[in-house]
């Protein structure tokens, strides 16, 4: 081939490559778009949870209203962690807990931050979270924060579907759990590959073209393909459970919505749980999360379960004097 014959070949290349990414462009194809969820905005990759927020990171969120988010030296949406020798309660959980829609003074952690002042709250919600990541963000957590309670919050809507996948919210990829013959809970998926959207953020190529976003699409999809296991959702309970339990702490479980499978599982372990139905929530279409009026309504009644729960403690040591 002649260098005239090649300098052609190389200009119709050149030419397709254009009009595939003109194409690409016009076309606007929602998962090859730029995320801007809070996930993109404020969480960084993390290769054994798949996404984690980034310590001292803010963001402008917008989904069903526009707030503003601002994490902490450990990565929470919180204020800074300082233990003062107060009984700590760490609540764990998805959107809900790290509060998508709500600034952070009416989330319902901060309320009960004002109604019970003789305890210290931790807010480690983390946007997305199914309850295999929070087991495991949860020890993550422990050697820093040692709470005597974990309150983890399930959400009824999604969390099942969350731990039964390793593909979530447009291509986010995430650990999974797959449970073995003898009901041990097995760890897969990590390292966990680096979702599409967190590459668009972080690399030029994928951020300025659409063909790089497209290529990194295909590369993740073969490399990662989306799989489904048997809902492990009870046992990932049960391990969060044991956890707490073999540190000298308790947990509790507060569930969005009435799941009577769960119930009867918490029943059967023993587990305290308060379902929170009735609490007011943005529409469905933006993930149905708590209206300042709903973080107020669900505050009043972990305020009164965990008064329950406390006193209940107190009996028991009583008795036992």
């Amino acid at each position: 081939m002649n260098l005239k014959s090649l300098g052609s070949t190389l200009v119709v290349i050149l030419l397709s490559l254009l009009a595939v990414e003109a194409a690409l462009r016009l076309a606007d194809f929602r998962v090859l778009r730029q995320d801007v969820s809070e996930r993109s905005l404020s969480y960084d990759y993390d290769a054994e949870l798949g996404w984690i927020p980034v310590p001292n990171s803010e963001a402008v969120v917008t989904t069903a209203r526009t707030i503003h988010a601002r994490h902490n030296s450990l990565g929470l949406r919180d204020i800074e962690y300082r233990p003062d020798g107060r009984q700590i309660v760490l609540f764990l959980g998805d959107s809900f807990v790290w509060g998508v829609d709500a600034e952070a003074n009416e989330r319902f952690t901060d309320l009960l931050r004002e109604r019970l002042p003789r305890l210290s709250i931790v807010n480690a919600g983390v946007s997305g979270y199914g309850t295999d990541q929070e087991l495991i963000w949860l020890k993550r957590l422990w050697p820093t924060i040692k709470p005597a309670i974990v309150v983890l919050v399930f959400c009824t809507d999604n969390d099942r579907l969350d731990n039964g996948t390793n593909v979530r919210y447009g291509g986010y990829r995430k650990p999974y759990f797959e449970t073995s013959a003898d009901g041990t809970l097995i760890a897969r998926g990590q390292p966990v590959p680096k979702s599409l959207k967190l590459l668009i953020r972080d690399e030029w190529l994928p951020r300025h073209l659409r063909l790089a976003r497209l290529a990194s699409f295909a590369y993740v999809e073969l490399h990662a393909p989306q799989l489904f296991v048997p809902d492990p959702t009870d046992r990932l309970v049960g391990a969060i459970d044991d956890f707490i339990a073999s540190n000298g702490a308790r947990l509790l479980v507060a569930l969005q919505h009435k799941d009577d499978q769960l119930i009867s599982y918490l029943q059967q372990r023993r587990i305290p749980f308060v379902t929170l139905d009735g609490a007011q929530s943005y529409g469905a279409e933006h993930g149905a999360h708590f209206t300042p009026e709903g973080n107020r309504f669900v505050s009043q009644l972990l305020e009164r379960f965990l008064g329950e729960q406390a006193s209940q403690s107190s009996q028991a040591a009583g008795g036992r004097n």
